[in-house]
């Protein structure tokens, strides 16, 4: 098997893997509630391993999954930059894995529901975590301008709206906002990494049909 197609397949499989992972938690963990908390809170109390190796994975496999969109996009707009954007992604999904969220808004149970503290590592989960977001929505600028030039207007506009959507509710989260936006951004999260498996399987496709085109020429000669 090519390296590119294995690669890209781990790009593909991120997104579901951090959804349904993320989803399993916020069902069996005991006083998560998703109109309060953020998904990042699930890294605290003894459970909250699951969700730690939920960002370094997902982040490794976008890595992986970049590393194989650069080795593919050899021609055209952002072929440079985009796997670079994705790959910042990774690596803030990474930090935001090493470096722990504070707990707050009393998750997990027994926290304060008043007063929470700022800690080093919940700083730099927000630092880490901040820098992916912006990562993502380079990624989403670069391809929908990409695809605005190969005349693929769909994608294109699927690519801008990810990245307005996903902006516009990590706005209302850093100003500290609650109630539905927590929901309007976990969903804008799942919505993102959606949108992240369908380039990465756009991509895949494209490069599977390369090889078969290649194939049929080696066997011609």
């Amino acid at each position: 098997m090519d390296q590119r197609v294995w690669l890209l397949a781990c790009g593909v499989a991120a997104g579901p893997i951090y959804i349904i992972v993320g989803a399993m938690q916020i069902a069996i963990r005991p006083g998560f509630d998703p109109t309060r908390h953020a998904l990042s809170l699930l890294s605290n109390g003894h459970l909250g391993w699951i969700q730690i190796s939920n960002f370094l994975i997902t982040g490794g496999l976008l890595i992986a999954g970049a590393i194989g969109m650069k080795k593919s996009l050899v021609r055209g707009v952002g072929r440079t930059w985009a796997p670079r954007m994705v790959i910042m992604y990774g690596v803030g999904l990474i930090g935001a894995g090493l470096f722990r969220a504070d707990p707050g808004r009393g998750f997990p149970p027994g926290a304060s529901l008043t007063h929470n503290t700022i800690t080093w590592h919940g700083e730099m989960h927000f630092v880490a975590g901040s820098i992916g977001f912006i990562g993502l929505i380079a990624s989403t600028i670069i391809f929908a301008l990409r695809f605005r030039n190969s005349g693929q207007t769909g994608w294109a506009v699927s690519s801008i709206m990810t990245g307005i959507v996903f902006l516009t509710t990590f706005v209302g989260i850093a100003s500290g906002a609650s109630g539905p936006i927590n929901l309007l951004f976990s969903a804008a999260v799942v919505v993102s990494f959606l949108w992240l498996s369908a380039i990465f399987g756009h991509i895949l496709r494209a490069s599977s049909q390369d090889l078969n085109e290649c194939g049929k020429e080696i066997k011609k000669s």
